[in-house]
């Protein structure tokens, strides 16, 4: 299976592995991070967490041929929290998140694509029921607006909305090819072909059908907590969206509250969980760029868990 982990020696080297690390890969995917983490931490535990099945499934031929140090969750990241503290797990010594859409996923006729005719899926779980078949075909016109405005930043959602509610009034709209065709319909060749909005239409549905940004919000300050002091957190995003809440939560843990800015002393309680490794995100180099285009929009941003017990000695 082709797959091509995007700033993966970067991510490694930034989580600081040693032999007895305890790490989590939030998103495993198809291994190729996890793979090197195993291959590094001999006498540590690695914890894996997915929502696609067949990733899993995929991921544990992989990785058992490395060591039998690891388990792997068929569940999403944000669940993260309570899975470990079943396995007794209260802290660990770095985390990464890897998010957006794998190479796989895209070419698996999955509906991801708007670039081949694929029935409307979008699930990274094919466990769950909905779909994006019930967001094209079920939301009110005003709720497709929103969160194709939302979750694509696209400027003209309200003329794609309106034109989606009145292609399906006639017939259902059932595969990728249909929407497309119906984004092109609504905003104009033009417009269509200048700018694209097919794309910004399907990762506002897909970031809706598998609630990512949620899951992302719930997961960052769980993560935060999990982490042992000079435990890292290691997060690569793949959109601005991603981006701006990982920006945001990396700033409010490692501030000084407002409350107690000024004080010639800050207690403890209000000092920060986390120093932030590096203040501009690290991009993919020209070489990861010319092996695979889709590691273009890439980020990576690191933070470290705080000793508090150290900076106040």
């Amino acid at each position: 299976m082709k797959h091509y982990t995007v700033l993966k020696n970067e991510c490694i080297a930034a989580l600081n592995l040693k032999e007895t690390s305890v790490i989590v890969d939030a998103t495993l995917g198809y291994a190729g991070d996890s793979k090197e983490i195993l291959k590094r931490i001999k006498r540590g535990k690695l914890f894996a967490f997915d929502r696609d099945e067949k990733a899993c499934a995929y991921s544990n031929e992989v990785l058992k041929k490395v060591g039998n140090n690891y388990k792997i969750f068929h569940q999403k990241f944000s669940n993260m929290k309570e899975c470990l503290f079943n396995e007794g797990i209260t802290g660990v010594d770095g985390i990464l998140f890897d998010f957006g859409v794998s190479s796989p996923q895209l070419d698996e006729n999955r509906g991801f694509s708007f670039m081949r005719e694929e029935l409307l899926d979008m699930r990274m779980d094919q466990t769950q029921d909905f779909s994006a078949f019930h967001v094209v075909n079920e939301y009110s016109e005003d709720k497709l607006k929103e969160i194709f405005y939302k979750y694509g930043e696209e400027k003209r959602s309200a003329l794609v909305a309106k034109k989606i509610v009145e292609a399906r009034s006639h017939k259902q709209i059932l595969t990728t090819k249909e929407l497309v065709d119906i984004i092109l319909d609504s905003v104009g060749a033009k417009y269509f072909y200048k700018e694209h909005p097919e794309r910004n239409i399907f990762q506002a549905i897909r970031i809706e059908v598998n609630q990512e940004l949620e899951d992302i919000s719930l997961v960052l300050p769980q993560a935060i907590q999990l982490l042992n002091p000079g435990g890292r957190l290691v997060v690569v995003t793949f959109h601005s969206l991603e981006d701006r809440i990982v920006k945001q939560i990396f700033k409010k843990y490692s501030e000084v509250d407002d409350m107690v800015k000024g004080l010639p002393e800050i207690p403890v309680l209000y000092l920060p969980e986390l120093k932030i490794i590096n203040k501009k995100p690290i991009l993919p180099s020209e070489e990861e760029l010319n092996e695979n285009s889709r590691s273009r929009s890439a980020k990576l941003r690191i933070a470290e868990r705080i000793n508090k017990n150290e900076t106040t000695k």
